[in-house]
C-alpha cells in the first residue's frame, strides 16, 4: 500500500509546517541509554535548601511543561508559581490542616501503612523553605469558554515534562497532593475553572538530603515487547 493512500494531505483550512526532527548527534540507543541514566537519579525529596532558584530557571521549566501535547491542542493547564513567603506560609498551614484529617481521619489503615516506608506525617515544613511551589491547575474548560478534551491525561503528561525539566535543571521537587486541595484555588485567586491538581515543591535538594530506600521495578516488570 502506498503512502499516498495512508496519509492524506492537510486540508487547505488546516495549516501545517515541516517538522524538525531533534538529532541528538548520537545512535537512537545511546541517546536513549543517555538520558535514563539522568532521569534514573530523579527523587522524590521532601528535604528542600532555601537556597535561591532564579525565577528565569522556573519560567524555562514552565515553558518546557507547555510543550507537552493536549487533546485538540487546547493544553488546559496553568501553571502558578509562587515564591512569596507569606503566601507559601498560608498554604503550608492550609495544607497541614487537610493533611491532618488525611492521617486521622480520612486514610485506611492500609493506605498509613503503606505510607510507613515514606515516614511522612501531616508536618510539611518543606512548603516554607522550598523557595518556590509551583501549584499546577488543570482547566476544566478554556479561559474563554471552550471545551477541553482528555484533560487529566494532558495534565499528567505535562506536570511529567515539569519534573523532568527541574530535574534537568539539577532541582529536586516533590508531588504534594494534599486532598482536597480547594484551598489552593482561593488562597492564589485561582477562577472557578481551573481545579487544583498538584502542589510541587521545587529547588536545590538540603546538604543532608536523604530518600527512602526503594527500588523500582525491572524492565520485565513494566514493559512487554512483541515483536
Amino acid at each position: 500500500m502506498s503512502d499516498d493512500l495512508i496519509y492524506a494531505p492537510p486540508p487547505d483550512d488546516a495549516p501545517h509546517v515541516p517538522y524538525k526532527r531533534h538529532d541528538p548527534g548520537m545512535p537512537s540507543a545511546d541517546a536513549a541509554r543517555a538520558f535514563y541514566e539522568t532521569v534514573r537519579t530523579r527523587r522524590t525529596v521532601r528535604m528542600f535548601s532555601d537556597r535561591p532558584v532564579p525565577r528565569e530557571t522556573i519560567e524555562h521549566i514552565i515553558r518546557a511543561a507547555g510543550t507537552s501535547p493536549s487533546g485538540a491542542n487546547k493544553q488546559p493547564w496553568r501553571f502558578v508559581a509562587v515564591s512569596n513567603p507569606e503566601i507559601k506560609h498560608q498554604i503550608r498551614l492550609a495544607a497541614e490542616a487537610e493533611e491532618r484529617e488525611f492521617y486521622e481521619h480520612r486514610a485506611s489503615e492500609r493506605w498509613l501503612d503503606d505510607l510507613k516506608p515514606f515516614a511522612t506525617n501531616p508536618e510539611k515544613p518543606f512548603l516554607d523553605t522550598a523557595p518556590w511551589l509551583i501549584v499546577v491547575f488543570a482547566l476544566k474548560r478554556t479561559d474563554d469558554g471552550g471545551q477541553v478534551y482528555y484533560l487529566n491525561e494532558s495534565v499528567g503528561i505535562a506536570t511529567g515534562l515539569l519534573l523532568t525539566a527541574a530535574h534537568h535543571a539539577g532541582l529536586a521537587t516533590l508531588t504534594h497532593t494534599p486532598s482536597p486541595m480547594k484551598f489552593l484555588a482561593q488562597i492564589l485567586g485561582r477562577p472557578e475553572h481551573e481545579k487544583p491538581y498538584l502542589l510541587i515543591p521545587i529547588g536545590y535538594p538540603a546538604d543532608d538530603c536523604v530518600v527512602p530506600a526503594i527500588e523500582r521495578k525491572p524492565l520485565d516488570e513494566i514493559a512487554i515487547f512483541i515483536e
